[in-house]
């Protein structure tokens, strides 16, 4: 009989030191073994078509292209893949929209020496992993929003759109973006268009504060 061997991780972080901190977690575990890094979701999703993962370890705020972005794209490309995502953000709305894009899992980086290596097994036996100090929160807030009638909360923006506005906020012309995208700069300047007015904002500095209030990028 074969014995299967480790799970192989592409981890997408884009500050090194976290990276290097994460890796030094899983490289004690004998069935966990990192073969890729990438700084940027961008990355993490050029790495997975080159050598494709079993699990994806994935920031939430990162340049380019945001881990919740990624995974979307992840998904579509490696339907099997499982995703957990490491973040600082305590926070309900991107619990929600990762499960929205299919994770695994949810674990704060300030909890991943505890919870990381366990969240890890979990989603490769295909159970679900939420950092336990909130689940009982989330779940109560959930339930008196259904009961009011709000359900899940929704975005103000489409996923392209959300892609246009974190390059935008990152200081990218029309052309780069459109570039990165693969769409027209015609449909660039559209969907920022789009995104102003569905926004209630005027220019790019409003839009950049929107991003950082959001998660798309850091201060």
């Amino acid at each position: 009989m074969t014995v299967p061997g480790p799970t192989r991780i592409l981890l997408a972080d884009d500050h090194a030191l976290v990276r290097r901190g994460v890796r030094l977690i899983l490289d004690q575990e004998s069935d966990l073994t990192v073969i890729a890094e990438a700084a940027d979701g961008a990355e993490a999703l050029d790495l997975a078509r080159a050598d494709p993962p079993d699990l994806a370890i994935l920031d939430i705020a990162m340049p380019r292209m945001t881990g919740l972005q990624a995974a979307r794209e992840l998904t579509r490309m490696q339907p099997d893949l499982r995703i957990l995502f490491l973040t600082m953000y305590d926070n309900e709305q991107y619990f929600f929209e990762a499960l929205r894009v299919g994770a695994a899992g949810y674990v704060l980086k300030s909890a991943a020496d505890r919870d990381l290596v366990e969240a890890c097994h979990a989603a490769m036996r295909d159970e679900p992993f939420l950092y336990p100090a909130t689940v009982t929160a989330l779940v109560r807030d959930y339930l008196e929003r259904v009961r009011g009638g709000a359900g899940i909360p929704a975005k103000a923006v489409t996923d392209r759109e959300e892609e246009v506005l974190k390059l935008v906020a990152e200081g990218h012309s029309t052309r780069q973006i459109a570039e990165l995208l693969f769409i027209s700069a015609k449909t660039v300047e559209r969907h920022r268009a789009n995104i102003l007015q569905k926004l209630g904002l005027r220019d790019r500095l409003e839009l950049t504060r929107y991003a950082i209030r959001a998660g798309l990028i850091e201060p």
